[in-house]
């Protein structure tokens, strides 16, 4: 597929999308979802990378649904739009591989559910976070109303949700909803140093442990340490890496060199 509104690349194992409408401050239309989603399926489908980073292009990580895209689907009646954003947004949040929001402006309502599906949320000094979905008048479909609570807590997140209250990058992380904040000109340095550690662990542990931590999420904690009992059984059964010993001895000595 040949992409116009993003930017996808893949070096070294690590893949890049950076969505493309600059202009205007990265909107969500239809062609712009079609080709995340069609990135995101060539990604799952195959082994070219171990983690993915998606951030913005120009001074805006993504300002929501494009007002020209709304408009036009108020005048049709037609809500396959709000359904696109709903499922590509989940194939996000379930790719096999991390992913790594690094955001470098604004992450508005359909943005911050794009920031909500990722696993690490790297935040630069100028981004805001927010969901205007109760100012406009319009029902989340991304994830916002269940997700947001899940990281910042209920009270935070009716707050942000109900009164549409805008968060900093610094607030974002004192609540947890984004990772670390870093300076501005040092987002892409951070994003992509965060990437090479996770490429460089062992990716069959990598991608299995990110699916164990959204599996268990969705249960009680007995429930969910049950389940990694159960998959650590699993794994036991498959045998260590062949080269194990030798991967201890190498954290040892970097451990003791610093």
């Amino acid at each position: 597929m040949k992409y116009e509104n993003i930017v996808f690349e893949t070096r070294e194992r690590i893949s890049q999308i950076t969505l493309n409408r600059p202009k205007s401050f990265n909107a969500l239309n239809g062609p712009l979802l079609l080709e995340l989603g069609s990135a995101l399926k060539h990604l799952e489908d195959k082994d070219e990378a171990d983690v993915v980073i998606l951030t913005g292009a120009g001074k805006a990580f993504c300002a929501g649904m494009d007002l020209n895209a709304l408009a036009d689907m108020q005048k049709s009646g037609n809500n396959d739009l709000l359904q696109l954003v709903g499922d590509v947004i989940e194939k996000l949040r379930s790719l096999k591989l991390p992913v790594i929001a690094a955001v470098n402006g604004p992450a508005l309502t359909g943005g911050l559910e794009l920031v909500l599906a990722c696993d690490i949320v790297l935040a630069a000094e100028e981004a805001i976070f927010g969901d205007t979905h109760a100012r406009v008048g319009i029902m989340p479909g991304g994830g916002d109303s269940q997700l947001l609570p899940r990281l910042v807590g209920t009270v935070k997140a009716k707050e942000m949700l109900l009164a549409s209250r805008l968060v900093s990058a610094a607030e974002a992380e004192r609540i947890g909803l984004a990772t670390r904040t870093v300076p501005n000109d040092k987002l892409a340095l951070e994003s992509w140093g965060l990437a090479q550690s996770i490429r460089d662990n062992d990716r069959n542990i990598v991608r299995r442990l990110k699916a164990l931590i959204n599996q268990g999420m969705r249960l009680d904690l007995n429930s969910a340490l049950a389940l990694e009992r159960q998959e650590f059984q699993v794994y036991l059964k498959e045998g260590l890496p062949p080269d194990f010993v030798e991967r201890v001895k190498n954290i040892l000595t970097k451990k003791n060199r610093s």
